[in-house]
């Protein structure tokens, strides 16, 4: 009898610590959601927390012609935007580039087609009256594949 009320007590007490695990393990994945969440484009409330912090003169459009030309004077033109996006040609991981921005203050655009496309489909949403986290949020689905 007395061996029965340890076993019994002993599943207790294991069922109590599953709880308890559980409980913690829930909490765990609650904080860590709720961390995901604040740091989801929805939740920034101040953009320039999304810039990255470039700070170098961008190279002059008359150096080039064409569609060239045309992505340097943008990126002049908003700066702002472009220092807020990610450059989906991973200059970032490659050369250290900040931003989009940062692709534009020597020749590394020039030579790339994915940073002229996405300063131009940014300048476009810019030009609809798209805000930056609107810009960045297209920017990211339609270049992220």
């Amino acid at each position: 009898m007395a061996k029965q009320a340890q076993t019994s007590s002993s599943k207790k007490w294991f069922l109590i610590g599953l709880i308890g695990l559980s409980a913690i393990g829930l909490g765990g994945g609650y904080l860590l959601s709720s961390y995901v969440g604040s740091r989801n484009e929805e939740a920034v409330k101040d953009v320039s927390v999304l810039r990255g912090g470039e700070t170098r003169p961008i190279l002059s459009p008359a150096r080039f012609t064409g569609k060239t030309a045309s992505t340097y004077e943008i990126a002049r033109e908003i700066p702002d935007v472009l220092d807020s996006l990610h450059c989906y040609c991973e200059c970032k991981k490659h050369f250290g580039h900040k931003s989009l921005l940062t692709c534009y203050v020597d020749d590394h655009a020039a030579f790339c087609d994915v940073c002229q496309d996405e300063a131009l489909r940014a300048y476009e949403l810019f030009k609809q009256g798209k805000n930056i986290l609107t810009i960045r949020k297209t920017i990211d689905r339609e270049f992220s594949r």
